[in-house]
């Protein structure tokens, strides 16, 4: 019993972002080099995806991942910080069921630890001002408060 709860535990801490139904890896750089090249280095990676209530909007997000033998097989925690931005690449279109209230509702999701610690992404709509708002932040607290960062796409 024990080796499938860590069995499922592993997968679950490989599975890429959970909520947005698009996540595709646009490109990496690498920072710094580990074990004299063999094994993966520690990079920046960039990985788009698009809201599955906003059509019309894709969201880029880049993160620290961290490299070496740990982070090859999942082990590694990679930092809590990370940059967000959501550009309109055609009309944007808000659904009905997008419009969540104060709590907004999470699009995206990505694991940068074994255990306790993600990257989301919020959406809410700000109906006043016709726009799309994006909220990432890092669910480990840091100095009393999590990383964060926020990204606007206007709409008609």
């Amino acid at each position: 019993m024990t080796r499938r709860m860590l069995a499922a535990l592993f997968a679950i801490a490989l599975a890429g972002p959970a909520a947005a139904e698009e996540t595709r890896e646009i490109g990496y750089v690498n920072t710094a080099l580990t074990n004299l090249g063999l094994t993966r280095s520690h990079r920046v990676v960039v990985e788009r995806f698009n809201d599955p209530e906003v059509g019309g909007v894709s969201c880029y997000i880049s993160q620290a991942r961290t490299g070496g033998v740990s982070g090859m097989v999942g082990l590694a925690e990679d930092p809590g910080r990370f940059s967000l931005t959501c550009v309109a690449t055609g009309e944007v279109r808000v659904a009905d069921g997008a419009r969540r209230g104060e709590r907004g509702e999470q699009v995206y999701e990505s694991n940068t630890s074994l255990f306790f610690k993600e990257t989301r992404v919020h959406r809410f709509i700000d109906e006043e001002q016709r726009a799309v708002v994006y909220l990432a932040w890092s669910t480990r607290l840091v100095d009393g408060s999590p990383y964060n960062a926020v990204a606007v796409v206007p709409y008609r």
